[in-house]
């Protein structure tokens, strides 16, 4: 295949395309039908025009009969009167009309076939366009509902391909979501095992320190707590603890020797 033929089908592809993008079927059963009308409305005015055509013929029949016959009136008039000659003067001119009046019913018949041919080409014709406008019109509503479903399908497919996408987009919210509810309970464990300094506890040293200053707390409360329990179990009237020991007795001893040396 030559260049010019590949570029000449190529672009009649191409433009064959683009028709059967742009071409409306309806649009186009409608300029037929409109067409078929037309053609119709030609036969018609053709079957007028003959039917007029052989009514002229027939008044020109009529015409040249009432000529005739007046010329035979005329010639048995003559005769009468004895003018022979004008009786034949006026024979010669009824014959000469006779041949044209023969004529004219040849054209007559002629025209009356062609009327008849083309009053009947018209009745199937007219037929033939009823049936093709019916035709037309099932095509039509047919095409037009087979269009609107193709609408509604197109509607139900990008409301699919849309809920599609809104259904990717929560997927992705809930699993970002739980990423970070993942995320947030590993740091709270890293917190509280002391693997990760809490950023709210800013000048509170390291994690050693923390925990030896909560075994001092500890140890703060335990002996608080043991001294008040001792406390609590002295008897009344009980001496504090260093008043009245064996201490004190020994003290008191001594000053009562000194004092009676």
């Amino acid at each position: 295949m030559s260049l010019m033929k590949r570029i000449s089908l190529i672009f009649r592809s191409k433009a064959n395309r683009a028709l059967d993008a742009a071409e409306d079927p309806r649009e186009t059963l409608d300029y037929s039908y409109q067409r078929q009308i037309e053609m119709l409305s030609k036969v018609r005015r053709g079957v007028a025009d003959v039917a007029t055509s052989r009514k002229r013929v027939e008044l020109q029949v009529a015409q040249l009969e009432q000529q005739s016959q007046k010329l035979h009136d005329q010639a048995q008039k003559a005769l009468s009167m004895g003018r022979e000659d004008l009786a034949r003067e006026a024979l010669t001119r009824k014959s000469g009309l006779t041949g044209q009046i023969n004529d004219l019913k040849v054209q007559q018949a002629q025209l009356q076939g062609e009327e008849e041919k083309l009053t009947l080409a018209a009745q199937r014709l007219q037929a033939k366009v009823e049936a093709f406008r019916t035709k037309k019109e099932t095509i039509k509503a047919t095409y037009t509902a087979a269009e609107a479903q193709t609408r509604i399908n197109e509607a139900f497919s990008g409301i699919s391909e849309e809920m599609g996408d809104v259904g990717l987009a929560v997927q992705r919210a809930e699993d970002k979501t739980a990423q970070m509810q993942a995320r947030a309970g590993a740091i709270d464990e890293l917190i509280s095992s002391g693997a990760l300094d809490d950023a709210s506890s800013l000048g509170g040293g390291d994690d050693i320190a923390r925990e030896l200053e909560a075994m001092s707390k500890d140890s703060d409360v335990e002996t608080e707590l043991a001294a008040l329990k001792a406390g609590s179990a002295q008897p009344p009237g009980a001496l504090e603890p260093g008043e009245g020991g064996p201490a004190a007795l020994q003290e008191e001893q001594q000053k009562k020797e000194e004092g009676q040396a």
